[in-house]
C-alpha cells in the first residue's frame, strides 16, 4: 500500500471533493481519482460514492478513515524520528517560553547548550505565560519557562532567577557626565506610563504609584518588545525587568531613572515541569550557570 494513496484519501475525505483535494496536494484531479481507485482495490471496498458534485464516504470509507489517519501519523512520526537520527540526535527537548524570556538572553543560552549537547534536538514554542502550564500538563512540551507562578498539584513550579525591575525612559540626548540626574518623579508626572507588559507585578505597582501620582497617565501595552520600541520613540516610560533592556541601556538608546522613593518589585522566572527527567534537569542545571 502506497502512503500517497492514504494521504490523498484523507484529503479527499476532508473536502468531500476530488478537485479541492487535487488543489491542496498539487496534483491533477485524474491522479486523485486513480489513487483512490487503487486504494479501493487494495482494501477491497469502495470508499466514496458520488452525491452531485460532491463525494461522500461510504460506510466502509467512514470505518477506514481513522485507520488511515493513524497509519499516516505512525509513518510520519517514524520518518521524523529517522530524520533526527540521521542528523545525530538521540534525544528531543521541547521547550515552551514566554516572549519576554525568548527575546532576552535565551537565544545565547540555547546556542551554547546546543554546542555542548549536539545529541539533543531543541524545539521551542513561544506562548503567553498563562498558557505554558497547560502545554506542560498535556505533554505538548517537556519544560516551560514562565514569568508567571502556577499553583497546580500536578506540576512543579520552581523559581529560576530574579530580575530587578527598573524605570526605563528614553535617552534625553544629553552627555551622561554633564547632564543633571534624572528625576523619576518628574518623569512620571509628565509622561505616559506604559503598563501591563509583564504578567505579575503591574497591579501591585500601580497601587503603590496612584497615591503619589493621582494624575498618572497610563497606556497598556501587552508585549515588552513593543514597549521598548515605544519608549525609544518617546511615547512613554515603563517599569521593566532589567534583563529585557540590557542591550538598549548599554547602547545608550534607553536610560534608567533611579526611583529612591519607591520600593520596586522583583520579576521572577519559573521553570514549569511535570516530570524531572534527566534531559530537563540537564537543561535547568545549565541554565542556572548564567546571570540574568
Amino acid at each position: 500500500m502506497d502512503f500517497k494513496w492514504l494521504h490523498t484519501f484523507t484529503t479527499a475525505a476532508k473536502h468531500e471533493n476530488f478537485r479541492k483535494a487535487a488543489e491542496e496536494l498539487y496534483i491533477s484531479q485524474p491522479t486523485v481519482t486513480v489513487q483512490i481507485k487503487l486504494l479501493e482495490e487494495e482494501i477491497g471496498s469502495p470508499l466514496f460514492e458520488r452525491d452531485g458534485r460532491k463525494v461522500i464516504l461510504t460506510e466502509a470509507g467512514k470505518r477506514f478513515l481513522p485507520i488511515a489517519k493513524n497509519m499516516l501519523e505512525v509513518y510520519e512520526n517514524g520518518m521524523a524520528d529517522l530524520d533526527r537520527f540521521r542528523q545525530g540526535y538521540s534525544q528531543k527537548l521541547t521547550l515552551a517560553m514566554s516572549p519576554l524570556i525568548a527575546e532576552s538572553i535565551m537565544p545565547y543560552v540555547l546556542k551554547q547548550f546546543m554546542l555542548i549537547h549536539p545529541e539533543i534536538e531543541i524545539s521551542v514554542q513561544v506562548l503567553d505565560s498563562m498558557n505554558i502550564s497547560e502545554a506542560v500538563l498535556t505533554g505538548e512540551v517537556d519544560l516551560g519557562l514562565s514569568r508567571l507562578h502556577f499553583n497546580n498539584s500536578d506540576l512543579i513550579c520552581r523559581p529560576l532567577y530574579e530580575d530587578p525591575v527598573i524605570l526605563v525612559v528614553p535617552h534625553d540626548g544629553r552627555d551622561s557626565e554633564t547632564a543633571p540626574p534624572l528625576d523619576a518623579e518628574e518623569l512620571l508626572r509628565n509622561h505616559h506610563l506604559i503598563t501591563h507588559n509583564h504578567p505579575e507585578y503591574w497591579d501591585g505597582l500601580l497601587q503603590s504609584l496612584r497615591p503619589q501620582f493621582p494624575m498618572l497617565k497610563t497606556m497598556a501595552v501587552s508585549q515588552v518588545h513593543v514597549t521598548r520600541r515605544f519608549i525609544i520613540e518617546g511615547l512613554g516610560i515603563s517599569f521593566l525587568p532589567s534583563s529585557t533592556v540590557r542591550r538598549e541601556l548599554l547602547e545608550g538608546r534607553l536610560l534608567e531613572a533611579p526611583c529612591h522613593f519607591l520600593k520596586l518589585p522583583i520579576a521572577k522566572t519559573y521553570a514549569i515541569l511535570k516530570y524531572e527527567h534527566p534531559k530537563e534537569k540537564q537543561f535547568l542545571d545549565f541554565l542556572s550557570k548564567f546571570r540574568f
